[in-house]
C-alpha cells in the first residue's frame, strides 16, 4: 500500500465516513456537486404564500417568540392594476382583524430607462403618522406583463410586550409610467403597540396581487 493510499485509508472509518483530518485544501479538487449542508447562518424558512389573482397574502401563523427577527422576501410581485401601491398591515390577534397604529418614513430613488431623469426624494404623500390602515411599501407599480417588484422586509422582535415593533423594507420595481422607471423604495418605521404582532397581511391599494411569491424566514 502506497503512502498516499495509507494516508487516505487512515482517515476513513470502517463505515466509510471521511474524518476531518482527511480533508484539506490540497486533498479535494474538481468538485461539481455537494450534498446540502447547513450554512449555520441562523436563517430558517418558515412558510411562503404564492399569489394567483389574490386579494391579499396573509401570514397568520409562525410569527412568535421563536425568533427575534422575521424576514419577508417578496419575489416578482405583479399587480393586476396599473399604478397600484403594494402595502402591509399588522395584527395582534392572529389575523382576526388588522389595523394597528403605524408610523413610517418613505424615501425613493428612481431613474428612467433612457437615463434622462433621476431623482432621490422623501415621499411625504406615502409616509404615515399613526395610521391604522395598510401602509405603502412601494407605489405606482406597473402591470405590464414584464413588470414586477422584488424586495425584502425585516420585522424586529414582534413578540415583545415592552417595545414598539420596528421594521425596515427595501424594494425595487418597474413603475407604471409610460416611460418606465426603475424605482427603489425604502420604508422604515414602527408599529406602535407593546402587544405582540403575530400576523401580517400584504395587499394592493387597488385590484389583486396578480402573481408573485412572499417567503417568511426566522432569523436567530
Amino acid at each position: 500500500m502506497g503512502i498516499i493510499t495509507r494516508s487516505v485509508a487512515n482517515n476513513i472509518t470502517t463505515s466509510g465516513v471521511i474524518l476531518p483530518a482527511g480533508i484539506n485544501d490540497a486533498s479535494v479538487a474538481s468538485i461539481t456537486a455537494l450534498a446540502q449542508v447547513s450554512a449555520g447562518d441562523g436563517i430558517t424558512l418558515i412558510s411562503s404564500q404564492t399569489a394567483s389573482a389574490s386579494a391579499s397574502l396573509s401570514f397568520t401563523t409562525g410569527i412568535d417568540s421563536t425568533y427575534r427577527t422575521y424576514m419577508f422576501k417578496f419575489i416578482n410581485i405583479h399587480p393586476a392594476t396599473d399604478g397600484a401601491t403594494f402595502r402591509l398591515i399588522g395584527s395582534t390577534n392572529g389575523g382576526s382583524s388588522y389595523g394597528v397604529a403605524t408610523t413610517t418614513a418613505f424615501t425613493e430613488a428612481l431613474v428612467d430607462e433612457a437615463g434622462n431623469y433621476g431623482e432621490v426624494r422623501y415621499d411625504t404623500g406615502n409616509d404615515v403618522a399613526q395610521s391604522s390602515s395598510a401602509f405603502a411599501l412601494s407605489t405606482n407599480m406597473g402591470n405590464d406583463n414584464d413588470k414586477s417588484l422584488s424586495g425584502f422586509l425585516y420585522l424586529f422582535s414582534p413578540s415583545s410586550t415592552t417595545y414598539v415593533k420596528h421594521f425596515i423594507s427595501c424594494s425595487n420595481g418597474v413603475d407604471g409610467s409610460p416611460t418606465p422607471y426603475t424605482k427603489n423604495d425604502f420604508v422604515a418605521g414602527y408599529i406602535n403597540t407593546t402587544s405582540a404582532i403575530n400576523a401580517v397581511q400584504f395587499s394592493m391599494s387597488s385590484g389583486n396581487i396578480d402573481a408573485g411569491t412572499i417567503y417568511m424566514y426566522g432569523i436567530e
